[in-house]
């Protein structure tokens, strides 16, 4: 397959130059192939520019990889569409002799903008009919999942977004992430007056260099910022506790593991980067929220003294004050409403405007997160870095603060980032552990990928280890069911979770559940049994509703948290009495409560109440008891009446069709399982408008566990049997697709 996508009328010429040179021409793409024979190959693909000027640094790096058994494409060309790369790739993968594994987009490579598919990324939501450029997502998904199927609908002809290209995820693609490359980006950010090239230069000199000496995983810093999971201790506890069981070598003494909080110094930013910087750290897990250009660290101090707290509200109010002045708001009326609603004097307001007050406060506000500026050119030591965060790895914009950390003067080599909004309650550390068994970059990312997620820098680095080789390989080759069961057998939790996706992947459903639920009831490592809870949750027979069931006892606070979420997905009656034992055994876990009053919203409110008082208003146990029961029932009745005006909306013609496609749209979020049948009634109606039956059926979509699966699923095929309009049918084969496809997975 390797010369499918040569042209055939030049097909003799150039099969000829091809046995006779080391590079040969397909329809103008320049590729020169790899040097050495392997089992996998990589790709470098870089525009024609940037090859021609760092052509002597982009073949160090071709050797840098081959020299790891890992022969090595580049091919360059002036890339005018997303289309020819991925053709390219695809035809690399197909080689069965040695088929591509990977891929590095070098440069000014277009930049795929995926529409139509935010069921696919972990949290974005937001409404298509914004500009395109801000209401698409970023992706090099549409280069490493082949199994994919897009149309291609436009080039942005906006000066500085011509590399973006927008496509829909058709129908009849798979409607989940299954990628069969993995890929990177290597584009530093650029402002005004700086060269990208000469970025890369310096990038792939410095790669060589710190590749060239061997890196053990034996240091470590995870770091976690406010306003994360509801700033839940436990949340950030039972991270530690399951990295204890991923990193076991980090724990002894001649390992090194610091957790940093935002807890324990005013500008923990501070700390942060002092880690950072420090000589020997290998790798930096960092949570916590994000922009494009900062990672939020530090929000005001947690204080409990008079002086602390009252520097707290002038603070506050002198922020709103400001930006009430930006906004050109009555600027007396704004403080009138804060002294009314806080019971504050004018004084408090006094110096909102004085220079060298907001001064003060700008100061302050730097030092509480992390700016570019901290990180360009700062001599960071850390050799892989990994931003759990919103936004920082934005690679399509010239200027994003994830790109500072390996494309300038500091040490790292790669940071995984995202080029979005993510979940909070996201899985971050799934098969970390796997990083210090000598696990590729590339390798781990095909794990935990959503759209949104990307490696900048080098995917092919991996830290020294003596099972390396043997790891990478068995995960890109090895379909030997034999050889992941012999894996799953030892006492490493990171390998026995591996073992478990793997042979999940081999086995079929009756050979693998019992597995899964095995080693959920009886490992003590928590990350494996986070995995056997993941993996058991895509076929939702009776071992995972058992596990299901078992999980709100698990010792590990993310595994209670996932439970809560898949209990309100799925939303039938049987779990009612679960969400409500779990809001009375776990209020501790800030993050779980949280979870378990939003599902109040969704519960049968007539078994919620009825649960309410048994497990709540009977048991002497529980403090306050009466005041809890009564405050729930209260919460419970608002819901029940939300949900009675929310089936009125969908069901009365008579409104504008603005007011119920807005009450739609929210069942995106907020997936309410009972307005399920007026959702179905509106999506097969032929009087309704095509733009809500389309906005229906699309809603229904992310309901891919609801007790009201089948019945969705089921009106997708009468519609799809019907006469209703091509781009009616079209959204209902989408939705039928997403509803019975492995699209699970937070």
């Amino acid at each position: 397959g390797f010369f499918n996508y040569i042209n055939m009328k030049n097909i003799k010429t150039i099969f000829t130059g091809f046995l006779m040179s080391a590079v040969f021409v397909s329809n103008a793409q320049e590729i020169e192939k790899p040097n050495i024979k392997s089992k996998t190959t990589f790709a470098i693909v870089v525009d024609q520019n940037t090859y021609k000027a760092a052509k002597s640094e982009i073949e160090a790096y071709k050797k840098l990889v081959e020299q790891d058994g890992l022969g090595a494409y580049i091919i360059y060309d002036n890339w005018k569409s997303p289309d020819k790369i991925r053709e390219i790739l695809k035809e690399l993968h197909l080689d069965k002799k040695s088929p591509l594994e990977a891929a590095v987009f070098v440069g000014n490579i277009p930049v795929p903008m995926i529409r139509d598919a935010q069921y696919l990324t972990s949290a974005f939501k937001m409404n298509q009919r914004l500009r395109w450029d801000r209401s698409s997502v970023p992706s090099d998904r549409f280069y490493d999942d082949f199994d994919l199927q897009f149309d291609y609908l436009r080039q942005d002809t906006v000066k500085g977004r011509e590399a973006y290209h927008y496509y829909s995820l058709k129908a009849e693609s798979p409607q989940f992430i299954e990628m069969d490359i993995y890929s990177a980006r290597i584009k530093p950010p650029v402002i005004a007056g700086e060269d990208m090239t000469s970025k890369i230069k310096d990038y792939l000199r410095k790669l060589v260099a710190v590749r060239s000496k061997s890196h053990n995983l034996d240091d470590m810093i995870m770091s976690t910022g406010h306003g994360y999971n509801s700033n839940s201790v436990n949340s950030f506890v039972g991270e530690a506790v399951a990295l204890k069981s991923q990193f076991p070598d980090l724990f002894k003494p001649n390992g090194s593991i610091k957790f940093l909080n935002f807890r324990s110094a005013e500008f923990m930013k501070f700390n942060l980067l002092s880690e950072l910087k420090r000589e020997g750290v290998d790798f930096a897990y960092m949570t916590g929220h994000g922009t494009s250009t900062l990672q939020l660290i530090s929000g005001y101090p947690y204080v409990s003294s008079p002086q602390p707290s009252m520097q707290n509200v002038a603070r506050y109010l002198r922020s709103k004050m400001r930006s009430a002045k930006e906004a050109g708001r009555d600027l007396q009326k704004v403080q009138a409403d804060f002294q009314k609603s806080l019971g504050v004097s004018e004084k408090w307001f006094e110096d909102s405007f004085v220079q060298s007050s907001i001064d003060a406060d700008s100061i302050y506000n730097i030092n509480m997160d992390v700016q570019i500026d901290d990180v360009k050119d700062a001599n960071i030591q850390a050799t892989v870095v990994y931003l759990n965060s919103c936004l920082t790895g934005s690679f399509h914009l010239d200027n994003y603060i994830a790109g500072y950390y390996p494309f300038s003067n500091n040490q790292n080599i790669a940071a995984i980032a995202n080029s979005i909004g993510v979940l909070q309650d996201l899985y971050p550390s799934e098969l970390m552990g796997l990083l210090a068994h000598g696990y590729r970059l590339g390798n781990w990312l095909t794990h935990i990928a959503f759209l949104e997620t990307h490696i900048l820098g080098d995917p092919t680095f991996y830290f020294a280890s003596d099972r390396a080789k043997e790891l990478n390989e068995a995960t890109v080759l090895n379909s030997n069911a034999a050889y992941w069961k012999k894996m799953l057998k030892e006492n490493d939790a990171s390998l026995q979770a591996l073992a478990l996706e793997k042979l999940t992947q081999l086995y079929s459903e009756k050979e693998v559940s019992p597995i899964l639920k095995q080693y959920y009831f009886n490992s003590a490592f928590e990350s494996t049994r986070m995995q056997a809870f993941q993996l058991l949750s895509q076929f939702e027979n009776a071992d995972y509703i058992e596990v299901l069931h078992a999980a709100k006892n698990d010792s590990y606070e993310y595994i209670r948290r996932r439970a809560v979420y898949d209990l309100t997905d799925f939303g039938s009656d049987e779990f009612v009495k679960d969400l409500i034992q779990f809001y009375v055994s776990d209020p501790h876990s800030e993050r779980i409560s949280y979870r378990v009053r939003w599902a109040l919203q969704f519960m049968n409110p007539e078994i919620a109440k009825r649960e309410i008082n048994t497990i709540i208003r009977q048991n002497k146990a529980i403090f306050n008891n009466v005041e809890l029961a009564d405050k729930l029932d209260k919460e419970v009745e608002y819901f029940k009446g939300k949900t009675a005006e929310l089936n009125k909306t969908l069901r009365d013609k008579s409104m504008s069709e603005k007011e119920r496609l807005s009450g739609i749209t929210t069942l995106r979020l907020y997936r309410n399982h009972g307005v399920i049948p007026s959702v179905i009634q509106l999506a097969k109606d032929n009087d309704e408008s095509q733009v809500l039956r389309i906005a229906a059926l699309e809603a229904m979509g992310w309901f891919t566990l609801s007790y009201q699966r089948d019945a969705i699923s089921k009106a997708c095929d009468e519609i799809l049997n019907s006469q209703a309009p091509k781009a009616v049918k079209k959204e209902a084969l989408k939705t039928k697709n997403r509803i019975k496809g492995n699209s699970h997975k937070i």
